[in-house]
C-alpha cells in the first residue's frame, strides 16, 4: 500500500497519529496540574515549567549525548520551579494565581536567556516503538511510531488515579485539598503536601517539554510550546479533576491539533491557518459549554471553590 493509496482515509490516520503526538505535552501538564489542585493549590506557571523543560532537556541532551539526562533534566528543572511556587505560596495572603503567573514569566525568560546557544545545534532525540513496521505506507508507519514517553503518560494516569483513590497518601492530598481545617484537625501536614504535590505537578510539566524539545517537533525555540501549557491547564477543570478522564481531553486536543496538517496531506489547504487554532477554539467552546456552576464545580476540591 502506498501514500496515494490511503486518499481520504488518511485523515483519520494522520489524526490518530498526530493526536498521540501532539497529546503528550497536554497529558503530562495536565497530570501534573491535577495533582496539584487536587491539594488545594493552582499553579498557572506550568506553561514556564514547560519552556524551560524544553530548554533544560535539550542543552542536557546535546551536552551529554543522552536524550534521557535530558528528560531528567527537564523534570528537576520543572520540580525547581513548582518548588519555588510552593515556597512562596506557602506564606500567608499570597495569591496562588498571581504566583503562578509571575513563575510562567520567569521560566520561560530563564529558558529564552540560557537557550539561545542551543537554537541551532542539533541534539539527540527521544527514540520511538514503531508498531506500523508491518505496512509498506509511510503514512500508516507515522502514525503508528509512538514515543516511549507517551507509553510512560498512559501508565501514569491510571496510577495516578489509583494513588489518588485507593493510597493513604492519596487520602491526605485529597483532605488537605478539600479542607485545610479538616486536614490540620487529623493531622496531616497541609504546607508539606502541597509542596510536595506541586513539586510533583511541576516535574512532569518539565518531562512534557522534554517531549516538545525532543521527539515532536524536536528542536528548541522560543516559540515551542505555543501556549500548550495554559491549555493543558484549562483540561484539568474540563476534566473534572480526574487523571483518567485528563488523559482523555489531552488525546481531543492532540487530535484537534492534528487536523490542519491531516486536510492539507490530501490537498484541503483554505483555510489552514483556522484549523491550526482548533485546540484554541475547542477550549474557548469547552469553557463555555462547562460554564454553569452545576457542571464546572464537579469533582472540584474544596479549597479551590469560588464560594470559599
Amino acid at each position: 500500500m502506498n501514500d496515494s493509496a490511503l486518499g481520504w482515509w488518511g485523515v483519520p490516520l494522520a489524526i490518530l497519529g498526530g493526536a498521540i503526538r501532539a497529546s503528550t505535552p497536554y497529558l503530562f501538564v495536565s497530570l501534573g496540574e491535577c495533582l496539584t489542585e487536587k491539594s488545594g493549590r493552582i499553579n498557572l506557571g506550568l506553561e514556564g515549567n514547560l519552556v524551560l523543560g524544553a530548554m533544560s532537556a535539550y542543552a542536557v541532551s546535546y551536552l551529554s549525548g543522552s536524550p534521557w539526562l535530558g528528560v531528567l533534566a527537564a523534570g528537576a528543572a520543572g520540580m525547581l520551579l513548582g518548588m519555588l511556587h510552593a515556597w512562596l505560596c506557602s506564606y500567608p495572603k499570597v495569591n496562588d494565581i498571581a504566583v503562578g503567573i509571575a513563575l510562567m514569566m520567569f521560566g520561560a525568560g530563564i529558558a529564552f536567556f540560557f537557550g539561545k546557544p542551543y537554537i541551532q545545534p542539533a541534539a539527540p532525540h527521544l527514540p520511538a516503538i514503531s508498531f506500523g513496521a508491518w505496512s509498506g505506507s509511510a503514512q500508516v508507519r507515522s502514525a503508528l511510531e509512538i514515543n516511549v514517553l507517551f507509553v510512560i503518560g498512559l501508565g501514569i494516569a491510571p496510577l495516578l488515579s489509583w494513588f489518588l483513590s485507593n493510597t493513604r497518601w492519596g487520602l491526605m492530598v485529597r483532605t488537605v485539598g478539600d479542607s485545610r481545617d479538616a486536614a490540620g484537625a487529623l493531622g496531616f501536614p497541609v504546607n508539606s503536601v502541597r509542596a510536595v504535590a506541586t513539586m510533583t505537578g511541576g516535574f512532569l510539566a518539565g518531562v512534557g517539554g522534554a517531549f516538545l524539545s525532543l521527539y515532536y517537533p524536536g528542536s528548541w525555540n522560543e516559540g515551542l510550546s505555543s501556549g500548550q501549557g495554559l491549555i493543558a491547564v484549562a483540561l484539568v477543570v474540563f476534566a473534572h479533576w480526574q487523571p483518567m478522564r485528563c488523559l482523555y481531553a489531552a488525546l481531543l486536543f492532540g487530535g484537534a491539533g492534528a487536523l490542519g496538517p491531516a486536510l492539507q496531506s490530501v490537498g484541503v489547504t483554505g483555510g489552514y491557518y483556522l484549523f491550526n487554532a482548533a485546540p484554541y477554539v475547542l477550549t474557548l467552546l469547552l469553557m463555555m459549554a462547562t460554564c454553569s456552576p452545576e457542571r464546572t464545580l464537579s469533582g472540584i476540591p474544596g479549597e479551590l471553590s469560588i464560594t470559599k
